[in-house]
């Protein structure tokens, strides 16, 4: 195996193990404080552990593949991308909705602003090393999967700003204002890797 491959599969085994330990911390911390959004955040968290062990997959099919065969590998693991996609912005949007129905306001959480700000510094670096690796190996998967590790950054944002605003000003609104927004994202990035996914079939 290449070191290119070697380097996107290491990659893929930190961002399914960094995910699993944000989504345990997430979901705990949600619980304790009643924060849909924190719990969101941990099922994101999960989500992404999911898109990771799918990237696993993929780049461990590469030696001794025709390159037909890895051509439709490639293909399958971009499709299973896109769908992770748009599982988040489903689960997202109907959390954000519900919130924004029935106010429910989560307990303020330092300890949930903290993990916001640790994730806000560790996905962008990490989606960059994705997607610089991705270019090199020419893996629509790897990119696509990179773009899904920028997503969680942007969540982090939308979670640091809900957190905050309720934890300084009581303004709980914040939180499920910009899960719409990146609802929105999820959805384009998600159609639009679904289309790369199918480009193939139609050359």
């Amino acid at each position: 195996m290449s070191k290119l491959y070697q380097k996107g599969l290491y990659l893929e085994y930190f961002t399914v193990g960094y995910n699993i330990l944000e989504a345990v911390a997430s979901i705990l911390l949600g619980a304790l404080n009643n924060s849909i959004a924190l719990i969101g955040f941990g099922l994101d968290s999960i989500v992404e552990s999911l898109s990771g062990c799918i990237l696993i997959w993929r780049l461990s099919q590469h030696q001794s593949l025709t390159p037909e065969a890895e051509e439709k590998i490639e293909q399958r693991a971009t499709q299973f991308v896109a769908i992770t996609f748009f599982l988040m912005a489903g689960y997202i949007g109907f959390e954000s909705l519900r919130k924004l129905i029935t106010q429910d306001a989560p307990d303020p959480s330092l300890l949930g602003i903290i993990l916001a700000i640790l994730s806000l510094i560790i996905m962008p670096l990490l989606a960059w090393q994705k997607n610089k690796v991705g270019k090199q190996l020419n893996s629509r998967a790897l990119i696509a999967d990179s773009k899904e590790t920028l997503v969680c950054s942007f969540l982090s944002v939308a979670l640091l700003l809900g957190l905050a605003g309720n934890y300084w000003f009581g303004f709980w609104q914040a939180d499920p204002f910009a899960g719409f927004i990146i609802v929105f994202y999820l959805i384009k990035e998600g159609w639009e890797v679904w289309e790369e996914a199918h480009e193939s079939d139609v050359d």
